[in-house]
């Protein structure tokens, strides 16, 4: 199946940047100083540095064919049969994905906003504007998200500006105390979510790009931006509450914004925050989902993707509402099994095609790119 839409590198840009905030805005900080207390700030940046290596080796990977999917890519350097059971393993694993983002959006809001409301009517309203956002295009999802990123930007502007005069810098220090083996292992957590995963990317990238000038710098330069967002968050997340708050909060950004007291009268704007996860973690599913529906549609053969964006939303909202009995049961989830899935799609899979496609780079160069 060939895929006829095409967007601009800007609104590339902006979708790495809201795939690698994602999640990461609320529930980083906290892992991260769960291990590396109050170098926490340290792990997100080193974190950061070790997620451009993967990015470089996921743009290096795609520009071998500039015209195809990661999907098309695998059955092109692995063969068919083969190359279609490693999509397949990627495409359920993107899915997976899908649902515990549905069910994070899920939880929180259920938690924090909306607790009389059944999680279930939650999970059905988010997976109901992912499908609206698949079936409308490529081309409408990076638009709408050109468009928000600004407001986006300007409330992450807000909460850094408001929560400065509750800095202690104490809170910080020592320095280092953690040593240098315990912040490198806190920041791997950060990579397996954040930089690992954005191998879904190589659906669109580069293959959905109209321009390829400086297109393997922005998607470095997203990545980069996103990250130092996280950065941010996580320092003021360990300067603001410390590594012991930090650590026992489930959301400590969120925990952030309550802490917000300008004299008295700007204060309880944690609304600000969830706006801020909501934005970013719809972004993050939807480009999950749309590399699942795409994905499942090239492996299938189909001429189009939409007849099937329907009945795998049905799926992907039960699936988000089984798939974890409880918060502990979930964090223990993504600290073990999310991430072994992670490694297994984000660096396996690739460094196998790195292998075989040096084993098989005069024979590849043979054949037509396309075919």
């Amino acid at each position: 199946m060939i895929q006829n839409v095409k967007i601009n590198s800007y609104q590339f840009l902006i979708l790495v940047i809201f795939f690698t905030i994602g999640t990461s805005i609320l529930t980083v900080p906290s892992v991260l100083a769960a291990g590396a207390k109050q170098d926490a700030w340290i792990s997100a940046i080193i974190g950061t540095g070790i997620g451009l290596l993967f990015i470089w080796l996921f743009i290096t990977i795609a520009l071998w064919f500039p015209h195809l999917t990661f999907i098309q890519i695998n059955e092109k350097v692995f063969g068919k049969w083969v190359g279609k059971t490693f999509s397949v393993l990627f495409v359920l694993i993107s899915f997976l994905f899908t649902s515990e983002l549905i069910y994070y959006c899920g939880s929180f809001l259920n938690i924090h906003t909306l607790p009389n409301t059944p999680m279930v009517a939650l999970n059905l309203l988010m997976a109901a504007i992912v499908v609206m956002g698949v079936r409308l295009g490529l081309e409408t999802i990076a638009r709408s998200a050109e468009i928000i990123i600004v407001g986006f930007f300007i409330l992450f502007l807000i909460l850094v500006v408001f929560i400065s005069p509750d800095i202690k810098f104490e809170n910080i220090q020592p320095v280092f105390e953690m040593g240098t083996k315990k912040i490198v292992q806190s920041s791997l957590f950060y990579v397996a979510i954040s930089s690992v995963n954005a191998i879904v990317l190589l659906m669109i990238f580069p293959s959905c790009i109209n321009k390829m000038k400086q297109v393997k710098k922005i998607f470095l330069i997203g990545n980069l931006i996103g990250g130092i967002i996280i950065i941010v968050l996580t320092f003021l997340s360990i300067s603001v509450l410390g590594a012991a708050d930090t650590t026992r909060q489930m959301y400590p950004s969120y925990e952030l914004a309550k802490r917000i007291n300008i004299g008295n009268f700007v204060q309880r704007i944690e609304g600000l925050m969830s706006t801020l996860w909501i934005i970013s973690l719809y972004f993050k599913t939807i480009l999950y989902f749309y590399a699942s529906v795409l994905g499942m549609a090239q492996i299938l053969n189909l001429k189009d993707y939409r007849p099937i964006t329907l009945p795998l939303g049905m799926i992907a909202v039960v699936l988000s509402i089984v798939i974890f009995p409880n918060v502990i049961y979930q964090q223990k989830f993504d600290s073990t099994t999310g991430k072994s899935l992670s490694l297994l799609i984000g660096l396996f899979l690739p460094l196998l095609l790195v292998v075989v496609y040096a084993i098989r780079k005069k024979q590849l160069k043979k054949d037509p790119e396309s075919s």
